[in-house]
């Protein structure tokens, strides 16, 4: 077995505004470093304050991605070009492929507590840009989880662990996407195959990752796994909550704009060109 992956980045979180004046920090995306093919962006949003979130991210379009939005607490409501109406809630995941095209909305609620939640963009590759659209909600109580070791537990929402495999099973890249809580000092070991791309997302406590002593990692931090081996986490003093999240690159050439991922520039202007003429939304369900 190859050594254990290292931690080879760490990127903190940072303050930014999205949708109609949405507060939330955005832990990678839209050119920012690190590279994290085939993920694009990681935003985390949550406030004890409804005015940082009501106005939400009303109708726009997405062309070329897939996104996966996880809850942890509270609620958003959404709709989208496909007919799709509904409400996700405290620990469900919404899935979404956009392919050819979809316009959508995204309204969080009101809520009682700390709303939180999480949105992963994962590229889609050339030959499945154009797919028809779809989507998928994933109810809290069907995200299994797994006793992986002592003081571990891990919520498996995509990939599999222990023979046990996550509800988002469909995503094109194929990505492992997990939820592990490490109690102070638990130990967790994650194989990967080789020449993936990794990342675990501090979502509370500390942590350390890597060979070793490993490289502490912070709340609101991201830690880039390089290497072709195993993860090695640890938990800190408090203990910790990370997201673990890996995928094959693809390797290709990417042209973003705002809600736009395509492979050239010219797909990309032929895009905002069809959504200004309204010839955008190829498929409707």
């Amino acid at each position: 077995m190859s050594a254990a992956r290292e931690v080879t980045t760490v990127v903190t979180r940072q303050p930014t505004m999205e949708g109609a004046g949405v507060r939330l920090h955005r832990v990678f995306g839209f050119g920012a470093t690190p590279k994290l093919d085939p993920f694009l962006l990681l935003d985390d949003f949550g406030s004890d304050n409804p005015d940082d979130y009501l106005a939400g991210f009303p109708w726009h379009p997405h062309r070329g991605i897939e996104t996966v939005t996880y809850m942890l607490a509270g609620e958003v409501e959404h709709g989208d070009s496909l007919g799709n109406r509904g409400v996700i809630r405290s620990g469900d995941v919404q899935w979404m492929t956009a392919g050819s095209g979809i316009v959508h909305q995204e309204m969080p609620l009101r809520f009682d507590g700390r709303m939180r939640g999480f949105q992963l963009w994962v590229n889609l590759p050339a030959s499945h840009k154009m797919m028809d659209p779809r989507y998928r909600d994933v109810a809290a109580d069907t995200i299994p989880e797994v006793a992986a070791g002592d003081g571990v537990r891990v919520k498996v929402i995509a990939g599999e662990i222990g023979g046990v495999g996550g509800p988002v099973r469909d995503v094109v890249a194929g990505p492992e996407y997990l939820d592990v809580t490490l109690d102070p000092g638990a130990k967790f070991e994650r194989a990967l195959p080789a020449g993936n791309t990794a990342f675990a997302y501090l979502v509370d406590g500390t942590g350390r990752f890597g060979p070793g002593g490993g490289t502490e990692v912070a709340a609101g931090q991201l830690a880039v796994l390089g290497g072709d081996g195993p993860v090695l986490a640890a938990g800190g003093g408090p203990g910790c909550r990370f997201l673990l999240v890996s995928g094959k690159p693809l390797g290709e050439p990417v042209a973003w704009r705002g809600p736009i991922v395509m492979n050239t520039e010219e797909e990309l202007a032929t895009a905002f060109r069809e959504y200004r003429q309204g010839t955008f939304i190829k498929s409707r369900g």
